[in-house]
């Protein structure tokens, strides 16, 4: 068994080894918390749950870390703009993340380090970068000199000559403008801290690479984020942490954006769709198959009808599972091993769109084993099923699903409506059993109209939510 990723660094798909035997350790760049999040936020710690399940299910120790950038230059602009406290934009904006990372079943990082409780962790580590000449103090500022560091852009292949930091306020006093900020001096009405050069707060690069350095050591195996953290951010945590004597981390995986008419979905650009919004329109399961289950490396191209497609093909999953269950008696168990068609899939860089194409097929062949009035057959079938989207983090048994989105008020309000709904289907039966057909047809399409599937089966008629 070889686990394959594609290295952003190498510009290929690598085996992995790790560096300790049977463990894993993840670094994942988290939420900056100036905003609630959107689907395309959501989406990155989605890929990254379904890597961390995949390496548990291979039988590795997985250590995941996923940091949360509670300050920064966009968090005070808030914080202005509202009249707030930018602590409180913080938090606020960090249990929205959470509350959607919880909603779409991503299971909780090992750790989930706060920017602001390592100041001290930042400060040895900018210590240690001027000793070694790769950085300097300047009017308060601490900058990395970009050009003591031989390796630096070797992850995005970029030429020296032709870059530029973005632009920043409050940025004085470089030697070089390609120099990038570890530490700010202190604003009239900023949030500060002291260091040996002065009052100020930490650059958003320097964060990552102290955090990454205090949770993980001074070599991890995988770094992850999306496409456009590549450069500056990535970059620049190269080359702090490697020029500290870190060998900072052995593979970078990127995931791809969600995009709206072909643009990254972004505040910024005014397209952006709220976690918080979707779930009121979709249940949280079908959101975690739409934005789970694409290659981890492709765009997603958001749209309405999209959505309605992964909601029809995850509604077909559930079907086979009621009716198997049905069949059956009762619960059936996952296998304890995934088909070896689908671990192959996962082994080659996360395939899941392959992985899911076994899946669907094994849908169908108990679909068939269903018609075939073949049990046994079927009932494996669903066994399989399950102990693959259990993989996924998609088992509609799994009891985060519970009531369709993890909730006890979701269950609730589930089994109210299974009550009022068979309270119909009785007079539906009634009117059947006294042959009054048109009154039984009416019934069924009144609740087809109402976005139900009713099916008659041998015991009894059973109702489904249908697509949109």
């Amino acid at each position: 068994m070889t686990i394959r990723l594609y290295d952003t660094s190498a510009r290929q798909i690598r085996d992995f080894t790790p560096l300790t035997a049977g463990c894993v350790s993840i670094y994942l760049c988290g939420a900056t918390v100036q905003a609630a999040p959107h689907i395309g936020h959501i989406r990155s710690g989605l890929n990254f749950d379904i890597m961390r399940r995949w390496f548990e299910y291979r039988g590795y120790e997985v250590t995941f870390i996923r940091n949360v950038t509670d300050i920064d230059d966009k968090i005070i602009t808030k914080a202005a703009e509202q009249r707030r406290p930018w602590w409180s934009i913080g938090y606020e904006n960090e249990r929205a993340f959470n509350d959607g990372y919880t909603a779409l079943g991503c299971l909780p990082p090992t750790y989930e380090p706060r920017a602001t409780g390592h100041v001290t962790e930042m400060v040895e580590m900018m210590r240690g970068l001027i000793e070694r000449g790769h950085a300097y103090e300047s009017e308060g500022n601490v900058y990395f000199d970009v050009k003591s560091f031989p390796g630096y852009l070797s992850l995005s292949r970029q030429e020296l000559d032709n870059i530029r930091q973005p632009e920043s306020t409050g940025e004085t006093g470089k030697r070089d403008p390609r120099d990038f900020a570890m530490w700010k001096s202190v604003k009239p009405g900023e949030p500060s801290w002291e260091t040996p050069w002065g009052r100020g707060r930490p650059g958003w690069h320097l964060e990552c690479s102290a955090m990454a350095h205090k949770y993980l050591g001074e070599a991890f195996d995988i770094h992850g984020g999306g496409l456009d953290l590549i450069f500056p951010h990535h970059e620049n945590e190269i080359a702090q942490a490697q020029a500290f004597g870190d060998e900072f981390a052995k593979y970078w995986v990127h995931n791809a954006w969600v995009t709206m008419s072909g643009e990254k979905m972004s505040k910024s650009l005014g397209n952006s769709v709220l976690v918080s919004e979707m779930v009121k329109q979709w249940r949280p399961i079908v959101l975690r198959y739409y934005l789970g289950t694409p290659h981890y490396r492709s765009m997603i191209e958001y749209s309405e009808e999209a959505l309605r497609e992964a909601e029809s093909a995850f509604a077909r999953i559930e079907g086979f599972y009621q009716r198997v269950i049905e069949k059956a008696g009762g619960p059936v168990e996952p296998a304890r091993e995934v088909p070896p068609a689908f671990a192959e899939a996962m082994d080659d860089d996360l395939g899941v769109p392959q992985a899911l194409a076994i899946v669907h097929t094994t849908v169908r062949q108990g679909n068939s084993a269903l018609a075939a009035d073949d049990k046994d057959a079927a009932i494996a079938r669903l066994s399989e099923v399950r102990a693959m989207l259990g993989v996924l983090g998609l088992d509609p048994l799994d009891p985060h699903w519970d009531g369709g989105n993890g909730s006890d008020r979701g269950e609730e309000l589930h089994g109210a409506v299974d009550t009022l709904v068979r309270l119909v289907l009785e007079q539906r039966e009634s009117a059947r059993a006294r042959k009054d057909w048109a009154t039984a047809d009416a019934i069924r399409d009144q609740l087809q109209q109402s976005g139900l599937v009713i099916e008659d089966s041998p015991t009894g008629p059973r109702w489904t939510l249908g697509p949109r």
